[in-house]
């Protein structure tokens, strides 16, 4: 395979500087690539790195070390050594402060049983290639090297020899094929063959194909730039967490159809595929994994707990098996506020999730009591409250306005920014649109101002334009079909003072003459309306993902979903399943979802001006509406709870703090 040289690959580059952290473990093969990819660039085949930038494995005579009790169970004989337990080439995790030591519970907060959920992504952020903390790269993980065709059609992965799940079995390029075959392309599975992994240009499913028993390679009929930072993202988690020796048994390909069927009805599912799913899930203590830590409690038993890995396939400079922190304990509250003050009154050990920056004070204020460190991450949100229009609502009529730009201007020119900004972030953030922010490369800042100054006086001529003239005794506009036009607002209070921001928006479009009504939703309620996407008016969640937005584009064109919700779930189903399902939609959207196409194929020298395109398109259409982004993200670290970044790009596509490599937490003795 064709390389591109280093030189060019970063001379093209986004960013305006390389990543900053190369990971590998000892001196690649010539050929393999254990630099970092730089972010938001497309993937082509950098020259193998004249040495590696992270610490080598020991090597030789040299003996790895463990958690005291691992090495208690080792001398019993009921574990075998850890040699044997590590991969021949253990993935080297560098150290923030120091070589930490072994020991201790992390106590955290979840809000619900179900937050307590991110052990399976971002506490275990266990993918093939993963991004590094400061989000300028992507590094190799489970797979130890890849290597990319000078076309960028092909893409060769080497697994770790001897990497073992939890249960101590073999992980292999098996269960990478039994995930892709079995499970992602059974079409009882998936319906539709996810489109992340389908060709930019004809829309082709990618192939796997297994080398040997630890290396496959995946193909595309034409290039795709960005594939290797799409297997960097929350997306591509799947591909590790298929254990085929475990699932296998639940599955119609392996397993004895009259055992399947009896433990189907013995679990009261209808299907095997439901059995297979639930057999899979991370609050399954049985299914094996390759985490730092297993659930072993897990809900309705509270608080949850996971405990180490025995068979972690990583290790510290100096040889030492990560984790270094005994066990994971997460603590089950209602809701946001009980978690914040729990924090304020240092009852959590390391947290940055669910924590307000309108608590900021409280926090600095109690920080010696409770012996904890406030710490600000750069979070990538470009929004924290968006607005989303619903442009397929089963109200015709609702549809209809939603879908008409000059309506969705109106009501962004009729918002007060700053005085949202003052009011319910105190002062925090930036006024803002819906628009990246100011850390990735494709970021202009007038995408930022656009249509969002206050100006009632346009919002009332564009809403005169479109025919809206009429108004009932109360001064609020009438629809065409002369019943009141009112927009409810939906939103679950998650991740930011949400209910603050809906109220002052409903109270500002008064000017208008637009009747806004706030409806508060548990998320579970709120994720369930928002998937159907049929009728909810407009929705309210954070536009995170700002920062290397390629990889999920979900803020820059209609998209389906639930926590975001559905903005355009008719015409996202059209272009997810070729035009056999749902509505076609406008040209100019159908223009952007095959401009997004583009640019996951695009090589190095395409990318900037189609990307450019992609993120100017977005800011014109204004299919999202902004209020206030670009705020800190607040957390708190006990004093003595060390290896935790100073800084780190904090986002869901990061899947923070995953990024930044909790297995090198560790409490300082």
């Amino acid at each position: 395979m064709a390389n591109v040289s280093r030189r060019e690959f970063l001379r093209l580059s986004a960013l305006t500087a390389a990543a900053s952290v190369a990971v590998a473990c000892g001196q690649p093969p010539a050929g393999e690539t254990s630099e970092p990819v730089v972010a938001g660039q497309p993937t082509s085949a950098p020259e193998a790195p004249v040495a590696p930038a992270e610490p080598v494995a020991p090597s030789g005579d040299a003996r790895f070390a463990e958690a005291p009790s691992l090495a208690e169970q080792v001398a019993s004989g009921a574990l075998a050594p850890v040699e044997e337990r590590l991969p021949v080439e253990p993935r080297v995790i560098p150290v923030t402060e120091e070589i930490g030591q072994y020991g201790g519970a992390w106590h955290r907060c979840a809000v619900g049983p179900s937050d307590a959920g991110i052990i399976n992504s971002r506490m275990s952020y266990e993918a093939l290639v993963r991004w590094n903390e400061d989000g300028s790269g992507v590094l190799p993980n489970v797979a130890k090297s890849f290597e990319i065709s000078d076309d960028a059609t092909e893409f060769v992965f080497h697994l770790r020899e001897g990497m073992k799940w939890s249960d101590g079995e073999p992980f292999t390029a098996d269960d990478v094929l039994f995930y892709f075959v079995d499970d992602l392309s059974n079409t009882d599975r998936n319906p539709t063959f996810p489109k992340r992994y389908r060709d930019p240009a004809n829309d082709e499913n990618m192939t796997v194909e297994k080398l040997d028993d630890y290396s496959f390679k995946a193909t595309f009929q034409s290039a795709y730039g960005l594939f290797i930072q799409m297997l960097a993202g929350p997306g591509a988690l799947d591909w590790t967490v298929r254990p085929k020796h475990y699932l296998s048994q639940f599955h119609p390909e392996y397993a004895d159809a009259d055992e399947l069927q009896a433990a189907i009805e013995a679990a009261d599912f209808a299907n095997w595929w439901e059995l297979y799913a639930d057999r899979a899930d991370w609050q399954n203590p049985e299914c094996p994994h390759i985490w730092a830590w297993l659930p072993t409690r897990v809900p309705p038993d509270v608080p949850v707990v996971c405990q180490r890995n025995p068979y972690y396939w990583k290790v510290d400079p100096e040889g030492n098996q990560l984790p270094y922190i005994d066990d994971l304990r997460f603590d089950i509250v209602e809701n946001a506020d009980l978690l914040n003050m729990k924090a304020v009154a240092g009852e959590i050990d390391c947290q940055f999730r669910h924590l307000m920056w309108t608590n900021y004070p409280l926090f600095v204020e109690n920080a010696e009591q409770g012996e904890y460190r406030v710490m600000k991450w750069t979070l990538a949100e470009g929004s924290n409250a968006l607005l989303h229009p619903n442009m397929n609502h089963g109200d015709p009529v609702m549809r209809e306005l939603m879908q008409t730009k000059d309506f969705r201007i109106a009501l962004s020119v009729a918002i007060d920014r700053p005085a949202i900004n003052e009011l319910a972030y105190q002062g925090f953030g930036q006024p803002r649109q819906a628009a990246l922010v100011p850390q990735c490369p494709y970021y202009r800042p007038e995408h930022e101002t656009k249509y969002a100054e206050l100006d009632i006086d346009q919002g009332n001529a564009l809403l005169d334009g479109i025919g809206l003239t009429e108004r009932d005794g109360e001064g609020f506009r009438l629809r065409p079909d002369g019943d009141p036009l009112t927009i409810t607002i939906e939103y679950a209070p998650i991740f930011g003072p949400w209910r603050d921001v809906v109220n002052m928006v409903c109270e500002q479009w008064k000017e208008i003459g637009i009747r806004g009504i706030p409806k508060e939703e548990d998320r579970t309620l709120f994720a369930e309306r928002a998937t159907a996407g049929l009728e909810v008016d407009m929705a309210i969640w954070t536009m995170d993902r700002c920062f290397t937005p390629l990889i999920e584009p979900h803020y820059f064109m209609p998209i389906s979903g639930g926590t975001p919700p559905s903005t355009a779930a008719e015409w996202v189903l059209w272009n997810n399943t070729r035009g056999e399902q749902g509505e076609e939609p406008p040209e100019d959207v159908k223009a952007q979802f095959a401009l997004y196409d583009r640019c996951l194929g695009a090589m190095p020298e395409e990318l900037p001006a189609l990307a450019q395109e992609f993120f100017d398109n977005a800011s014109e259409a204004l299919w999202f509406i902004g209020t206030v982004g670009v705020l800190p993200h607040v957390g708190i670290v006990k004093e003595n709870f060390r290896n935790v970044p100073e800084d780190a790009i904090s986002d869901w596509l990061q899947l923070t703090p995953g990024n930044t490599n909790v297995e090198q937490y560790f409490w300082k003795q």
